[in-house]
C-alpha cells in the first residue's frame, strides 16, 4: 500500500503545517536516507561525468571513425539535446508512475546505451545510442531529486541537494581526467564501457534501497504537442548553428532554420497556455528570481561547456599531450571545483544566492578572458592559474542554482523547476558548443587564407582550403604526406596560429557571456520555499 507525498498548499495567511523533523522509519536499508544518496549519486554521477568526459576522447574518435568537426560537435549535442529536450518529460513521468521506477529504467537503459556506443564502428552509431544515453539520462536525473526530497527530513533536506549538486560537479569537472587516463591506457571505447558496471551497481543498490514516492496530485496525461514543438524548436536553433560555417551565415538555410527555431518557440510558448498540464507551466517565469536563476544557468553552460570543448583541442592538438597529460593539465579546474563547492555552499547559506552568484561568475568571466590569452607556447603553469580559476567561479553556480530556482517554484510545482534546472544547464552546454563552434569555424575561414598566403605556402584550391579549415578548427595541422619538412613545419605553425586565435575569440565571446550573467545573478534571491522540508512516503 502506497502512502503519497503531500505538497503544503496553505496560503501566506495560513498556517503551515510543521514540516516533520525526521523521515519516516524504514525496515533495514530500504528507504535510508544517506544511502538513498548514495544510490541516486552513483546514477547521477555517469550522466554528469558523460557530459565531459566524451571531450577528451573526441580527437581519439574523430580519428578512429574519420569524422567530420560537424560530426564531432553532435557528439556532444546529441547528448545534451536529448537530455534537455526530455527532462521536464521525465520529471511527470516520475511523478505520475513513481520515482523509483524511472530511476532504476534510466540507469539501465543508459547503461546499455553506454555498452552500445562501445560496440559502434560508424560516427552515426555513436551519436545514434549518444541520444539514447541522452533520454535514459534524463530520466534518472530528477527522479533522483525527486527521491531525496521525498526520503530527507526537512533539516536535512539541504544538506543532501548540497552533496547532490557537488556530486554533478565534481563528475563533470572530473571528466577530462578520467577520460584521459582510459583514451590513452585502454581507448576511446572504455570511456562509455566504463558506465556498464557503475549501472549495474546503481541498479543492484537501487533495487535494494530505494523506495517509492508519489506526488498525490500527480499528472494524469502529458503534453506530447508542446514536447514535440520544444523539440522541434531547439533541433532547429542548433542545427542552424552548426551549419552555418558551412552554409554561411547569409545562407537563405541558415536563416530558414533559424526562422523555423523562432517560430516553433513560439508556437511553444503559446501552446504552453491553452493545454490543461503543460511541459513547462509558464506561471513559474513571473518569478523574477527564478526566472533569473534559469537564465543563469544557461550563460554559464554555455561560457563552460562551449570553451572546455576547445581547450581539449587546445591541449592535445597544440601542445602535443597525451590524453592523460591533458586531463592532468585540468586538474586545477576540477580541482577548485570539488573545494569551491563546499565554500560555496556555506556562503550561500550565510550571505544568500545573490553575492556568491555573481562573483563567481566575475571570476569565470575572468578566466576565460585569461584563456583567450592562450598561446602555442603557453605554460603550464599560466594555463593552470586560468583553469583554478574557472573551477573557482563555477562552484557557487552548480551549488547555488536548485536554492535559486527550485526554491523561488511553489511548492507543488518544485519537481519540475528541478527538472527545468537541470534542462537550463543542458540546453546552455549544447548551445555553448554550436555557438562557440560557430564563432571558431567563421574565425578560422576568415584568418586562414591569409596566414597561408602571408607565410609563403603553395596556394590552395577552393576545395583543399575548405578541407585545411576543417582540420585546423580541431588544431590539427593539414600535413599532406611526404612534404618536406620546412614546408610542413611552416604549415604546423600556421594552423596552430589560426586555431588559437579561433580559440582565442571564441574565449572572448565565452568571456562577455560570462559578464551578462554577472548582471543576471544580481536578480537572484532565497526562495520562500528553500527551507520547506519534502513529505515522506513508503511503499
Amino acid at each position: 500500500m502506497t502512502s503519497q507525498t503531500t505538497v503544503d498548499t496553505t496560503g501566506p495567511g495560513d498556517k503551515a503545517p510543521a514540516a516533520p523533523s525526521e523521515a519516516t522509519p524504514a525496515a533495514g536499508l530500504r528507504g535510508h536516507p544517506w544511502l538513498t544518496l548514495l544510490t541516486v549519486a552513483v546514477g547521477v554521477m555517469m550522466v554528469a561525468l558523460d557530459g565531459t568526459i566524451v571531450a577528451i576522447a573526441n580527437p581519439a574518435i574523430r580519428d578512429d571513425l574519420h569524422a567530420t568537426f560537424a560530426d564531432v560537435q553532435w557528439i556532444t549535442n546529441a547528448y545534451f539535446l536529448a537530455l534537455a529536450v526530455t527532462l521536464i518529460t521525465a520529471g511527470k513521468l516520475g511523478d505520475r508512475f513513481g520515482h523509483r521506477q524511472t530511476f532504476l529504467i534510466g540507469v539501465t537503459g543508459f547503461a546499455a546505451a553506454s555498452g552500445a556506443i562501445g560496440l559502434s564502428h560508424s560516427i552515426a552509431a555513436v551519436v545514434t545510442f549518444r541520444v539514447f544515453q541522452g533520454l535514459f539520462g534524463a530520466l534518472l536525473m530528477p527522479a533522483a531529486l525527486g527521491l531525496l526530497r521525498a526520503t530527507f527530513p526537512a533539516e536535512k533536506l539541504n544538506m543532501a541537494i548540497g552533496i547532490w549538486g557537488m556530486v554533478i560537479g565534481a563528475s563533470t569537472a572530473g571528466g577530462p581526467i578520467l577520460g584521459g587516463v582510459l583514451v590513452q591506457h585502454v581507448n576511446w571505447q572504455s570511456v562509455f564501457f566504463i558506465n556498464v558496471p557503475v549501472g549495474v551497481l546503481a541498479l543492484v543498490l537501487g533495487a535494494l534501497i530505494l523506495l517509492d514516492h508519489r506526488a498525490k496530485n500527480a499528472p494524469r496525461s502529458f503534453d506530447l504537442p508542446g514536447i514535440v514543438l520544444l523539440s522541434g524548436a531547439m533541433f532547429c536553433l542548433v542545427w542552424a548553428l552548426i551549419k552555418a560555417p558551412t552554409w554561411g551565415w547569409g545562407d537563405g538555410m541558415t536563416w530558414a532554420f533559424l526562422a523555423a527555431s523562432v517560430l516553433l518557440f513560439g508556437l511553444f510558448a503559446f501552446w504552453e497556455t491553452k493545454v490543461a498540464e503543460p511541459l513547462i507551466p509558464l506561471g513559474l517565469f513571473r518569478s523574477v528570481p527564478l526566472s533569473a536563476g534559469v537564465v543563469l544557468m544557461v550563460l554559464m553552460a554555455i561560457a563552460f561547456m562551449g570553451g572546455l570543448f576547445f581547450v581539449t583541442f587546445y591541449l592535445q592538438k597544440v601542445h602535443g599531450m597525451s590524453p592523460v597529460d591533458a586531463g592532468l593539465h585540468l586538474l586545477p579546474l576540477t580541482g577548485m571545483m570539488i573545494v569551491g563547492s563546499p565554500l560555496a555552499g556555506a556562503a550561500i547559506t550565510g550571505l544568500g544566492p545573490r553575492i556568491p552568484l555573481a562573483g563567481g561568475m566575475a571570476v569565470t568571466a575572468v578566466a576565460m578572458y585569461g584563456m583567450s590569452t592562450l598561446e602555442a607556447g603557453t605554460g603550464s603553469a599560466v594555463m593552470s592559474i586560468w583553469f583554478a580559476l574557472l573551477g573557482l567561479g563555477l562552484a557557487p553556480v552548480m551549488v547555488g542554482a536548485t536554492e535559486v530556482i527550485v526554491g523561488n517554484a511553489p511548492m507543488e510545482l518544485s519537481g519540475v523547476a528541478g527538472g527545468l534546472q537541470q534542462a537550463a544547464m543542458q540546453i546552455g552546454g549544447s548551445l555553448g558548443t554550436a555557438v562557440l563552434g560557430a564563432v571558431m569555424a567563421s574565425k578560422v575561414d576568415s584568418d586562414l587564407p591569409g596566414n597561408w598566403t602571408g607565410a609563403g605556402l603553395p596556394k590552395l584550391t577552393p576545395a583543399q582550403l575548405d578541407q585545411a579549415s576543417e582540420a585546423v578548427q580541431v588544431g590539427v595541422a593539414p600535413v599532406p604526406q611526404g612534404t618536406p619538412e620546412p614546408i610542413a613545419a611552416k604549415i604546423t605553425q600556421v594552423a596552430h596560429d589560426t586555431f588559437i586565435s579561433g580559440m582565442s575569440l571564441a574565449s572572448l565571446v565565452a568571456a562577455g557571456v560570462a559578464a551578462v550573467a554577472v548582471l543576471v545573478a544580481l536578480l537572484t534571491k532565497r526562495g520562500a520555499n528553500a527551507e520547506a522540508g519534502a513529505g515522506v512516503g513508503h511503499i
